[in-house]
């Protein structure tokens, strides 16, 4: 039997496959701890050290544009909402998304795919003009050489949690993707206590976060989507159905966690979203993402991440397998 180096966070719903207890035809699963995953996404993407690892999907599209030998199935194992992800320095002045034109704002790297679709919502939905925007990071690219010229790195060491709380950025993003971490995603790379908000400290864009960002997604159907799956290609070229084989143990792996709790209890953010969309939390398969997928794609080619003529139609992003949704 066939072995496979499997590389994925701590997700309930596939806990089922990294245990064994969800076969893939052929195969054995072995998995590798990497802790945070973010750390896996550019040894994935530089050195193909993997043989299935879970990436960043504005990463994967990258690396698709760039011709890395790396082939995705369309599962999604983590989805979150945006609309909370901008926190604004209590000296900033910011009350308004118009506000952030000219100002400056920390994200852990340019590509990050919660800096994508944060930068998305705010030109499509309020018409900021993101490329006014200065982008201060702290960390590096995973596909390097497609950031824009308003970007600009750290250089005196302190995190964007600091330079946020001293007012020297404007405004930032939070969690991962800013100011809930520091510095790049090596070993041991841990959470930092959480911000003070209100009089003390940052507080948010938006006071209402969760209502507009459920309205947005009934208005749109986008859900933004983290985390996609990708197969090294040199193994689906030697196997041409791994692809949806593997799409099915994710699949049943999903279903099997979902039988034992249905409320989501293992990951109760996935609970509350599953609540305001009125859904299942984390669909699978390319017609139950569709919306998503081409919101993803337009946002990554405006910002200059993907050449204007990538192409938009998701089956043309993923192997050419069976994925039916799940």
């Amino acid at each position: 039997m066939n072995k496979l180096s499997v590389v994925l966070g701590k997700y309930a719903h596939a806990q089922p496959l990294l245990d064994g207890d969800v076969a893939i035809d052929g195969y054995a699963v072995e998995p590798v701890t990497v802790e945070p995953v973010i750390g896996a996404y550019r040894r994935m993407i530089r050195d193909l050290e993997f043989d299935v690892c879970e990436l960043a999907p504005t990463s994967y599209l990258m690396a698709l544009q760039a011709e890395v030998a790396l082939t995705a199935i369309p599962v999604f194992l983590n989805r979150r909402f945006h609309h909370a992800d901008v926190q604004c320095s209590a000296k900033s002045g910011i009350r308004f998304p118009k506000d952030l034109e000219g100002k400056r704002i920390g994200v852990r790297a340019y590509t990050v795919t919660t800096g994508v679709w944060v930068r998305g919502i705010l030109r499509d939905e309020y018409g900021v003009d993101t490329d006014s925007i200065t982008w201060v990071v702290d960390d590096d690219d995973h596909i390097e050489g497609r950031a824009p010229s308003n970007v600009e790195r750290v250089t005196d060491g302190r995190s964007l949690g600091e330079l946020l709380r001293a007012g020297d950025i404007d405004a930032a993003l939070t969690g991962n993707a800013g100011t809930g971490r520091a510095g790049a995603p090596v070993t041991g790379w841990q959470a930092t206590p959480g911000e003070p908000t209100g009089d003390e400290g940052p507080y948010p864009l938006f006071s209402e976060p969760n209502v507009l960002a459920t309205d947005w997604y009934l208005r749109t159907g986008i859900y933004p989507l983290h985390s996609v799956i990708t197969i090294r290609s040199e193994l689906v070229q030697r196997d041409p159905e791994l692809p949806t084989a593997l799409y099915a143990a994710f699949a049943e792996a999903k279903r099997r966690q979902v039988a034992a709790d249905p409320q989501w209890s293992a990951l109760p953010r996935l609970g509350r979203q599953a609540e305001r969309i009125g859904g299942d939390p984390i669909p699978y398969g390319l017609k139950a993402n569709d919306a998503s997928l081409r919101a993803l794609v337009q946002f990554s080619r405006e910002q200059g991440l993907l050449d204007p003529d990538f192409p938009g139609e998701p089956p043309s992003l993923f192997d050419d397998g069976s994925y039916p949704d799940a």
